[in-house]
């Protein structure tokens, strides 16, 4: 399944993911730190989807109250709840 959420509060302005069988197959996220995100995304593929949840939901960037991690977490977190 690939799912679009539009990124809130972040540089970045939307995430993309692609989940198969709670596996994250593909991650791609729009503007943001271009190469903090590639590596984040290529740290992502083949984790279980529950895991990098767990591993990046509530992180903050500076003084905001979300990051583009968070913002990954919370577009999985939808992408699953829209599966089932």
């Amino acid at each position: 399944m690939t799912y679009t959420r539009k990124n809130v509060g972040t540089c970045s302005v939307s995430t993309t993911v692609e989940i198969v069988d709670g596996i994250i197959k593909d991650v791609t996220v729009i503007n943001g730190c271009d190469g903090n995100l590639k590596g984040i995304m290529s740290l992502l593929k083949g984790m279980k989807a529950e895991d990098a949840i767990e591993r990046m939901e509530g992180i903050t960037c500076g003084r905001k109250p979300t990051s583009c991690p968070d913002q990954i977490a919370k577009c999985i977190k939808e992408a699953i709840a829209a599966e089932h």
